[in-house]
């Protein structure tokens, strides 16, 4: 893991930029606003996805594989935390005094002082981020954006729009979401995570509290989370609005039905506006009030920001729908935190009907599988009918020493509702071999687990032919 340089000045311009790891689901979106805004584009990664095809055939020079021969001749390289300090690319542009920028940098280079909305917070900034630019878009603006994920309506994670709104997923993990100019910042909550980089929670509060009081024009932050509530008591800013189900919320939640689309009321003063979204779960109907307070606190009318959220349609990898086999259906979320997690069982409990839900949980990182296996335990147990659990996607990080699947599995209270199955074919078998007619199986986790979901299609199918043939 590269720490990100933030003393490295960000240039005036650039004329040329290579991207390390381009397929990312981050990166490739900035990789995509260079290219639209006319700049060359390289790129690296290890293997092809649909991002590095997506950004060929939009003109980048995309190369499989990290060689120092790929920079050319580029004047600035952009890499993420997620790259080794070894790599060949990172330590030729190093060696030739390239301006070695960290995708944050990148990102502050593209808003160069358009009005800027951050989002941020432990979960939920995919979404928050999506259902803004969703809302914006219906009320009548064209903001240029960088989400986390993709929109579903948009068909993109990113986009450069004519207008000066810009609207980003600000990350906090490792505390560059405090470089930007923000003019409304927007909290989903602060429930501590990442302590590899904070140490503390007073220390990933204080980020916080800088992050808000820094905002130019308004801070948006939740009523309901503890840990924001906990910030909001620490600001000095002079226009904070909150939002959530607490009766003192400026933007109220009201008279939340999960049962299949969310409908609610959300009240601002005398005024009621009544919403139905078009993403199941209680927790969007939160995220849906958080965004319509953004676009308020911009100057929007609160019912046309009420509609234009409510067009929302989800994000990739967000309780997404990849197949049914013999009438089990087979969904995605990114969620890799026990709270998203919740959410996401949560919200699929409400439109699963009779059925029940199989998780095929992947823990992401080997520090907070330590820290949080008993909390993921808790949570599959108590959500899913049956949990089936990999081992840890270690992302940016080396493994620790007897860290594994078998943590969250050994938390369990019931060992009943859950298996370790590391092996990724015998796991896709055994959610198969759990689920029946009328399930949901469905994995969890911001890693690679979404790959295995062809071979868990295919375990249904070959489970449904061996009941066929007895």
């Amino acid at each position: 893991m590269i720490a990100p340089d933030l003393s490295v000045p960000v240039p005036d311009e650039i004329r040329a930029v290579h991207f390390i790891g381009i397929g990312g689901s981050g990166i490739s979106g900035l990789a995509r606003m260079f290219v639209e805004a006319g700049v060359p584009v390289t790129g690296s990664d290890r293997a092809e996805s649909q991002n590095t095809r997506d950004l060929a055939a939009l003109g980048a020079t995309v190369h499989i594989g990290h060689d120092a021969a790929h920079l050319g001749d580029v004047d600035a390289v952009v890499y993420t935390g997620a790259i080794w300090p070894e790599n060949p690319e990172y330590l030729a542009a190093k060696e030739r005094g390239i301006t070695l920028l960290h995708r944050s940098q990148a990102l502050k280079y593209l808003i160069a002082g358009r009005r800027l909305v951050s989002v941020a917070g432990a979960h939920g900034k995919t979404t928050s981020t999506g259902m803004i630019v969703a809302g914006l878009a219906g009320v009548g603006a064209d903001p240029s954006y960088v989400n986390g994920g993709v929109i579903q309506q948009f068909g993109t994670s990113s986009r450069t729009g004519s207008d000066d709104l810009f609207v980003v997923e600000a990350d906090e993990s490792d505390g560059t979401f405090l470089i930007y100019d923000t003019a409304v910042a927007l909290i989903t909550n602060v429930d501590a995570d990442h302590l590899d980089h904070y140490g503390t929670r007073e220390a990933f509060d204080d980020a916080f509290v800088r992050f808000a009081d820094a905002a130019r024009e308004a801070v948006v932050i939740s009523a309901d989370d503890e840990g924001a509530v906990r910030v909001s008591g620490r600001l000095s800013h002079d226009r904070v609005v909150t939002f959530g189900e607490s009766e003192g919320a400026d933007v109220r939640v009201v008279d939340i039905a999960t049962e299949g689309p969310v409908s609610f009321g959300l009240v601002r003063g005398a005024e009621r506006i009544d919403a139905q979204l078009r993403v199941p779960g209680r927790h969007n109907a939160i995220n849906a009030a958080g965004a319509v307070a953004v676009l308020v606190s911009l100057g929007f009318d609160l019912e046309a920001a009420v509609r234009g959220v409510e067009e929302f349609s989800g994000t990739v990898r967000r309780f997404e729908l990849h197949g049914t086999e013999r009438g089990v259906s087979v969904f995605d979320d990114y969620a890799h935190h026990p709270t998203e997690v919740a959410a996401a069982l949560s919200a699929a409990r409400t439109v699963v009907g009779d059925g029940r839900l199989v998780a095929l949980h992947q823990p992401h990182t080997y520090s907070r599988t330590q820290l949080m296996s008993a909390e993921f335990a808790r949570v599959l147990e108590d959500l899913a009918d049956h949990t089936v659990v990999l081992d840890v996607y270690g992302a940016r990080e080396d493994p620790i020493p007897g860290v594994t699947g078998a943590l969250v599995e050994e938390a369990f209270a019931d060992q009943s509702g859950v298996s370790y199955v590391p092996d990724w074919q015998q796991a896709a078998e055994r959610a198969a071999q759990v689920a029946r007619d009328g399930d949901y199986i469905i994995t969890l986790g911001c890693g690679d687990v979404y790959r295995i979901i062809p071979q868990v299609l295919d375990a249904l199918k070959s489970a449904g032919a061996g009941e066929e043939q007895r």
